[in-house]
């Protein structure tokens, strides 16, 4: 009798990678970086238990592509955020893997090269040495916790994750973010529903108990404790905003009906910006205005920001405009810039209003 082949036929054992703890050995995160990631986790944290005051804000590329390019736009917004501290707490949107709907380049950790080789240790490798930078520059820093193995490589170095529309709604994903130790952002779904979103929240709350790889590579029974530090971010659906102040109330009524605490982040671009990225200036600034006459319960906005305004068509790194998306299009860094500037001096004396309120 004829013996059926039943193991690799769509699917070959690659080339072994380092475990997350050699890699770790190998760029080892210094003291202070460590303790820096920490506070910058507290403070993202008394933001959501509205212990500090300030409105986050994470803003940076869609996707890093470019880490000279990435370098540069990390020291001009860290020059802004300093000045802007009083009211604003900026974070580094670094963003290093990449859902696709279909297909398309899968982020920096994947094909840091940008020509489908697919150098994962070499992706993993420049990724925490761009994180490691960010440290030493005391610059916060959001990502998307996408695959669960690479978190075990880099999630040491983050202060704030993103579970994104595709993933949300993903009982892998709830898991991991459970057991996160820093801030959580779950987005809507891709066609708006609030429901997945909401879910996500009270799922990644709780503790969990799955399959996942420690630090040594192997395979483990992770145990979480649940993550408390986890909030909904509105990104539209469907071509639809949800930034205004109907979409706003019904995402309270949603979380507080769920027993969730009511911590809203307005992602600026997707669909809250429909019809091109420079819109996401106008909704930022529609819900600051929000904010300015009373609103309570958004703590955040998220733009996607570059070192020059737009997208360019996927290429080689050489082949590139240097500081131009290769991903979703971005605001560029004058109008980045501006827009901080004056989120900080609209929101200053409102925000000490709400936590003055809160107090009493």
């Amino acid at each position: 009798m004829q013996v059926q082949e039943v193991n690799g036929v769509n699917a070959t054992a690659g080339q072994p990678l380092p475990t997350p703890r050699q890699v770790k050995e190998r760029q080892p995160a210094p003291a202070g970086a460590l303790r820096f990631v920490a506070a910058a986790r507290r403070q993202l944290g008394d933001v959501l238990r509205r212990r500090d005051p300030r409105m986050i804000v994470v803003a940076g590329p869609c996707s890093i592509h470019d880490p000279d390019a990435a370098r540069e736009y990390a020291r001009q917004l860290k020059r802004v955020a300093d000045a802007t501290r009083d009211t604003l707490l900026v974070v580094m949107r670094a963003y290093f893997e990449k859902p696709r709907t279909a297909l398309g380049w899968k982020g920096l950790v994947n094909d840091p090269h940008l020509n489908d080789t697919f150098a994962v240790e070499h992706g993993i490798a420049l990724a925490r040495e761009l994180l490691l930078d960010f440290a030493a520059l005391e610059l916060p820093v959001a990502t998307e916790a996408l695959d669960p193995i690479t978190a075990r490589y880099l999630q040491d170095l983050v202060a704030w994750s993103a579970i994104g529309a595709r993933t949300s709604e993903s009982q892998t994903h709830r898991e991991m973010a459970s057991g996160l130790a820093c801030v959580v952002g779950f987005k809507n779904g891709t066609h708006g529903c609030l429901g997945t979103a909401v879910n996500a929240l009270r799922s990644a709350a709780s503790p969990h108990q799955y399959l996942g790889v420690n630090d040594n590579g192997q395979v483990a029974l992770v145990r979480t404790r649940g993550n408390s530090l986890a909030h909904i971010v509105l990104r539209g659906g469907s071509g639809e905003p949800n930034y205004d102040s109907a979409a706003i109330a019904r995402c309270e009524r949603a979380l507080a009906g769920a027993g969730l605490n009511v911590n809203i982040m307005v992602d600026c671009a997707h669909a809250n910006a429909p019809r091109c990225h420079e819109q996401q200036l106008d909704t930022a600034q529609a819900v600051a205005e929000q904010i300015a006459t009373g609103n309570n319960s958004v703590i955040g906005l998220m733009l996607e920001s570059n070192l020059r305004a737009g997208k360019q068509p996927f290429a080689p790194l050489g082949e590139l405009t240097y500081g131009v998306s290769v991903t979703d299009p971005c605001v560029g860094w004058e109008e980045t810039a501006s827009l901080l500037r004056r989120l900080a001096e609209t929101l200053r004396q409102p925000l000490r209003r709400r936590a003055t309120a809160g107090r009493a």
